[in-house]
C-alpha cells in the first residue's frame, strides 16, 4: 500500500496509508459513519475503530479534527 508521509511537530513523522486517507475523505464528504462504512466495504464497528486509531495517532479528539488535519495538509 502507498504511504503518505507528513511532517508533524518537529522531526517526528506520521504516516497515513491510502485506506486511512479514503476513510477521512468519506467522513469529509458529509456521509454518516454507517454510509461511509458501506462505501468502504467495512462494518460500522471497524470503521469507528479505525477512526479512533487515526485520531489517536494524529493526537486529535474527534474524527472531524482528523478531517481538518488531513485537509490542511491537502490529503483530501
Amino acid at each position: 500500500m502507498e504511504q503518505a508521509t507528513l511532517a508533524r511537530r518537529g522531526t517526528d513523522e506520521l504516516r497515513l496509508n491510502e485506506e486511512e486517507i479514503k476513510l477521512l475523505a468519506q467522513i469529509a464528504s458529509g456521509v454518516t459513519a454507517d454510509v461511509a462504512a458501506r462505501k468502504l466495504e467495512l462494518s460500522a464497528r471497524t470503521l469507528r475503530r479505525r477512526l479512533r486509531t487515526i485520531c489517536d495517532r494524529l493526537e486529535v479528539n474527534t474524527p472531524i479534527e482528523a478531517v481538518v488535519w488531513a485537509a490542511r495538509r491537502q490529503l483530501i
